[in-house]
């Protein structure tokens, strides 16, 4: 074939065109092999992630983990054999077999793209439009980072500098998360996200005039993106050469994140499958399949059909990507060399260490005092702030009530913000009113590496974010969510903000530690606990959040179990435990005063405080029987909050005085009293289960 390119704007030959079109009968055949997926978008897209992979990207398959590497976001993940098609022709470690083993046990190509389980996927997609606010962390991230190791650096001369690039398709930009994270990625002027979304005027029911009428374009105008349209060619298929010209317009406009819309045709060239709805998610059948080949040029009768001479010419970018970064690493010896400080910071950050003495900076508080949980943690992340740079994050517009301002003198806001504050590399994120984008961002942000995201809002707008939140579980990820005004303990604002299913739902989450710290000690000890738990290595990291109360709790003395996840905060007087008393948060201080009624009354009681049921179930049984004896069956549980979690704790005799119905419109302690959150409540309770156990 020849070599010589047949355009004039880019390097693009009859064997780039093949590789495309091998690309193309991939996807087809491993959609037919298993009987089920998404062939159509990955043929039409092909074009595309090809001129990305091959063409655009500053990436090397040998080292998919480069910190100065451009990363790709496949928002669109039903089309996950788009990018399969791409590693495995670029070389990133799949092979032909994985590709013949699409959607079954244990192959390297899952339906959706998962993180840490296919290299070279940078993030877990399928729940569309997460990918895009995904894609958004990652350049907030890029820019924060760039602030964090080299922050006089010239725009475009630093090794820090790199690019953020995804596909998105129609159903991603119709989630509601897409629209919050493209406003913010407009508003903070991202000028290194390039956003290409596949208009192709297809999802499930059909044509997309079922459901959308708007000027996308104009919509992301209107954001503040750099917004170009690339036209097909006559034939219908994706113009590489206009779209290469386009994405390199993207890159020069540093001033703001850009967004090319591409018209495609779903399926294309199939000759009866394309523009039609069933092409996006079902095989396209054996006569379909066989008719696309003859069209590109390949044998009907041979599937997963790929020539030497393609794969030699696609895996040439195994060279090219060694050669861009050893370019690389000569630059980022020069900085190494000129920066010694800020390399020094680098090295410890990326290998995931804090600095050291960096605990002496926590605060302790005295015994006696009443202080809300979310303001002892306002106060942990301050003096943290002093002392771990890595450490960002903000609040979906509540940091006041959140107490999540790190640094009241940075806000992360673009150039010509005229904000007092404002600073494109600041420590504080003012995400506004978007708490399910905030949450993938800040997935995006801990995928993207070399930093520690938090994020805050209410306990009871979780709801929002919680597809995230589980994607962040899902994929391990080392986020921390500041989760406050935890119960009906809100008071005033009544049920609409006050949290009664919400514990039990978010413990539910695989994966996701919740911490509901009992007072202000076991919040900063809480914090330093997420702190040195924090792991960017698949399969050992994990999200956390804390549920933290609006109003003020009596301070206990420090204890370390806290790490534990649950521990003895006051044992038994006059004897071995008769009863226990397990409480979380604000409820804890209940338990210590039905715990003195029963001590009076000549019953040794044991109160348990468990932050962290997570944290507890990972210790080993010997401590966990330490805690919680077998032999002790009565058990009262209090949480202000539905029971689900304690019957597991409690057993048969325990009794659990929990919240099981929606809180009113007063003060704080008048719900409680009304509710039946009371000492006097937890007494009568651990009563009722001694006369159980002793039946």
């Amino acid at each position: 074939m020849s070599t010589k390119p047949t355009t004039t704007e880019l390097a693009w030959t009859e064997l780039d065109q093949r590789a495309v079109d091998t690309a193309r009968v991939l996807a087809a055949d491993a959609v037919q092999k298993v009987g089920n997926g998404h062939p159509g978008t990955a043929m039409s897209l092909a074009p595309a992630a090809y001129t990305l992979f091959q063409k655009v990207m500053r990436h090397d398959p040998a080292d998919p983990e480069w910190t100065g590497r451009d990363r790709f976001v496949l928002s669109a993940g039903h089309s996950s054999l788009t990018l399969y098609t791409q590693l495995y022709l670029a070389g990133f470690g799949l092979e032909l077999a994985d590709l013949e083993a699409f959607r079954t046990w244990g192959s390297k190509t899952p339906g959706h793209p998962e993180y840490g389980h296919t290299t070279g996927v940078e993030t877990t997609t399928g729940p569309l439009g997460q990918g895009v606010a995904n894609a958004v962390g990652m350049a907030m991230a890029a820019r924060y980072e760039r602030g964090l190791f080299d922050p006089e650096a010239a725009p475009g001369t630093s090794p820090f500098d790199h690019f953020i690039y995804a596909i998105a398709g129609d159903g991603c930009l119709q989630e509601g998360i897409s629209s919050e994270a493209s406003s913010l990625a407009g508003h903070q002027k991202l000028g290194n996200l390039v956003l290409l979304w596949d208009d192709n005027h297809i999802s499930i029911e059909g044509d997309t005039e079922t459901a959308v009428s708007e000027d996308t374009c104009a919509r992301y105008e209107a954001y503040g993106w750099h917004v170009q349209r690339v036209a097909p060619k006559a034939n219908g298929d994706l113009d590489p050469a206009a779209l290469y010209a386009a994405l390199q317009a993207a890159k020069a406009e540093t001033g703001r994140p850009s967004f090319i819309a591409m018209r495609s045709i779903i399926a294309w060239p199939a000759p009866h499958a394309q523009n039609t709805g069933a092409a996006h998610g079902s095989a396209l059948g054996d006569e379909e399949v066989a008719a696309t080949k003859k069209i590109l040029g390949f044998d009907p009768e041979k599937s997963f059909d790929v020539s030497d001479e393609v794969l030699a010419h696609t895996r040439a970018l195994l060279d090219r990507g060694r050669e861009a970064r050893a370019v690389w690493e000569k630059g980022f010896a020069a900085w190494r060399t000129a920066n010694p400080e800020h390399a020094a910071r680098f090295d410890r950050v990326r290998a995931g260490e804090l600095p050291e003495g960096w605990t002496k900076e926590l605060p302790a508080f005295e015994t006696g005092a009443s202080i809300a949980t979310r303001a002892a943690s306002g106060k942990a992340l301050e003096a943290l702030g002093t002392v771990i740079p890595e450490l960002w994050g903000g609040s979906a517009d509540l940091a006041g009530s959140n107490n999540t301002t790190i640094d009241k003198t940075s806000s992360f806001l673009p150039e010509g913000n005229q904000l007092p504050g404002a600073d494109p590399y600041g420590r504080t994120v003012h995400f506004g009113i978007r708490e399910h984008a905030m949450a993938a961002e800040m997935n995006g942000i801990a995928l993207h590496g070399n930093t520690r995201i938090y994020g805050g809002t209410f306990l009871v707008f979780s709801d929002y974010m919680r597809n995230a939140v589980r994607l962040s579980a899902l994929m391990h990820l080392p986020v921390t969510y500041v989760w406050t005004h935890d119960s009906v303990g809100v008071g005033e604002d009544g049920p609409t903000h006050q949290p009664v299913e919400h514990l039990a739902a978010l413990r539910a989450i695989p994966g996701l530690n919740l911490i509901r710290p009992a007072d202000a000690n076991e919040t900063v000890i809480a914090w330093r606990e997420v702190l040195q738990r924090y792991t960017k290595v698949f399969g050992k990291g994990a999200p956390h959040g804390f549920a933290l109360t609006r109003q003020g709790v009596p301070v206990y003395e420090a204890n370390d179990g806290v790490a534990n996840g649950g521990y003895v905060l006051f044992d038994a007087e006059g004897g071995a435990p008769e009863v226990v008393l397990i409480g979380t948060g604000s409820e804890v201080q209940l338990a210590v005063e039905a715990r003195e009624q029963l001590q009076a009354a000549g019953v040794p009681t044991r109160v348990v405080s468990m932050p962290c049921v997570e944290w507890f179930e990972e210790q080993d049984q010997a401590y966990r029987d330490s805690v919680l004896p077998p032999a002790v069956k009565a058990r009262v549980a209090v949480e202000a909050g539905i029971g689900l979690t304690w019957y597991r704790f409690v057993g048969d005799a325990g009794r659990i005085v929990s919240l099981e119905h929606y809180g009113a419109s007063a003060d704080g302690k008048v719900l409680f009293r009304e509710f039946g959150f009371t000492a006097e409540a937890v007494a009568q309770a651990a009563r009722e289960s001694l006369e159980a156990a002793a039946r």
